[in-house]
């Protein structure tokens, strides 16, 4: 199982924060994340529940990792493994991680699948999710698999859909002249862009397009 203390920064303040595997204890915890993170109208059906937090724990613990701060749960990052080779047809969220349930996960899959990562808003000054997309990191060379991968939404591209395509938009956040909150941050975690997928997830403000981003473990390169 993993368990690693660490230091992160309030401004200049030392805050001490540990980020393990999450277990069915933390399930409420887990659920009062995504309510943070995703406040009505986001659809509350959309939040994790129960029977999903199980199968994480069940099918794949070490994928299942929260960051605690004081006894509290700030956030959490969910993974699966699968089977993935570069070129293959585009897929989507819904059915690369079974809609969240992973009852889709391989054990000796090639890859590790980022499901979700949410960190409670009052925490995000702090930079856990940079730290839990670390961690991940560690599971990948832990167990040896080839990379992590996910698909990034593109939540400001609705505000150019009219002047660019969504790979015009990603060549423009790749180079510094648009600033995007997931992909500038997937950037600063050092997640590379794969490709733009149409109808990956039902999400206005990103068109539905995302990108895939991977990090590839450097010893098996």
């Amino acid at each position: 199982m993993y368990k690693k203390e660490i230091y992160v920064f309030n401004q200049d303040k030392p805050v001490k924060a540990t980020i393990r595997n999450y277990q069915e204890k933390d399930f409420a915890q887990l659920i009062r994340v995504q309510q943070e993170c995703f406040p009505p109208p986001f659809p509350s059906e959309l939040w994790w529940n129960e029977e999903q937090l199980k199968n994480h724990v069940d099918l794949f613990p070490e994928g299942a990792l929260c960051v605690e701060i004081d006894g509290w749960i700030a956030g959490s990052m969910t993974g699966l493994r699968v089977n993935y080779t570069p070129g293959e047809p585009d897929h989507s969220w819904e059915h690369i991680t079974d809609n969240g349930y992973i009852r889709n996960h391989e054990p000796e899959g090639n890859t590790l699948y980022v499901v979700d990562i949410s960190v409670s808003p009052i925490y995000r000054k702090l930079g856990l999710g940079k730290w839990l997309m670390q961690s991940m990191y560690e599971i990948v060379i832990q167990h040896g698999m080839e990379r992590l991968l996910g698909g990034g939404r593109m939540p400001r591209f609705h505000k150019y859909e009219d002047e660019m395509s969504a790979e015009d938009y990603l060549e423009k956040v790749v180079n510094g002249d648009i600033k995007d909150p997931v992909l500038t941050f997937l950037l600063h975690c050092g997640r590379t862009p794969v490709k733009v997928v149409k109808n990956y997830l039902e999400d206005e403000d990103s068109r539905n397009y995302a990108t895939l981003m991977e990090w590839k473990n450097p010893f098996r390169q």
